[in-house]
């Protein structure tokens, strides 16, 4: 089943340009094996979920020479986890992470007219995996890091293949390279300034095409409202957070560390509350004005 074009707009140099995506689903179901092409690009990408293992490596494109990403959930602490890795023949390397059970999906990339050799690959894997660890959004399984120097043409070639795998990356489902400070592009729409005020703590937020960024140095109640105990997922994230290191006590409150993003408003106000809150009354721009009057207006 070959599944229309979608259009994916993205900026480069300063110049905004308009991508042209095809997805083709070999058994016509968008959770089993598929295959991603951009228009005007010689890489292409193939993803499937571990239950279709078999078919992916019979495919032709893994004999080829690419780059690799094994994506699930650590059994440790159940946060999202990812292996990249490089392959001169993507088949015969693959075939040896069967003993890794964390990964639920192989996504890998090939160029189409063969011109990746070892040295790119390399180079590749080594961005990918640098883009993974500052993205913070999953445990990076991988040991270390290979990397490889490149001559200039080849290094902006490559940064051009780099520039294509994460447009595609988000569309096959796989996020977690996508950085959580909003914005993805210089042209992409920005969110106002929105701030959640309780008992004398104050966070800074905006909404975000992923739901909702909590900002770095914002702050949250020290103890949990009574509510929590009715709704007791509010009380489980703050612990999650606590647990990874993003959310910390400081004197009588909490202190957000880094910037969080979290599914919805109310999610990330229930946090900042110690219970059940309503986002959309709880965020308030500069003038006072709740997040439901901002968006009833627009």
């Amino acid at each position: 089943m070959n599944e229309p074009y979608g259009g994916y707009r993205h900026k480069s140099e300063g110049k905004v340009a308009t991508a042209t995506i095809k997805l083709f689903l070999v058994h016509g179901d968008p959770k089993r094996l598929r295959t991603a092409e951009l228009s005007n690009w010689t890489g292409k990408a193939v993803s499937g979920p571990r239950t279709e293992f078999e078919g992916l490596l019979s495919r032709d494109e893994s004999e080829k020479s690419g780059i690799y990403l094994l994506t699930g959930d650590d059994p440790e602490t159940g946060r999202p986890a990812i292996y990249i890795g490089e392959a001169e023949c993507i088949r015969d390397r693959i075939k040896h992470h069967n003993d890794k059970d964390f990964w639920n999906q192989v996504t890998f990339f090939v160029s189409k007219d063969e011109n990746l050799t070892k040295a790119h690959i390399r180079y590749l894997e080594g961005k990918l995996l640098e883009a993974a660890k500052v993205a913070g959004r999953a445990v990076v399984t991988n040991s270390q890091s290979s990397g490889s120097k490149l001559p200039e043409s080849d290094r902006w070639e490559m940064e051009v293949f780099l520039e294509k795998v994460n447009q595609l990356l988000p569309v096959l489902g796989i996020d977690l390279l996508v950085p959580v400070t909003g914005a993805t592009t210089p042209d992409a729409a920005v969110s106002p300034p929105l701030f959640c005020e309780i008992k004398g703590v104050k966070a800074t937020g905006q909404r975000t095409a992923a739901g909702f960024l909590v900002k770095k140095g914002s702050e949250a109640v020290l103890t949990e409202r009574p509510s929590s105990e009715k709704w007791p997922w509010t009380r489980n994230l703050r612990q999650k957070l606590k647990d990874e290191g993003a959310l910390i006590e400081s004197s009588d409150h909490l202190a957000f560390v880094k910037d969080v993003e979290f599914a919805s408003p109310s999610a990330a106000a229930a946090v900042i509350h110690g219970g059940h809150a309503n986002g959309l009354t709880a965020w308030k721009d500069a003038n006072g004005t709740t997040l439901k009057e901002l968006e009833a207006v627009t």
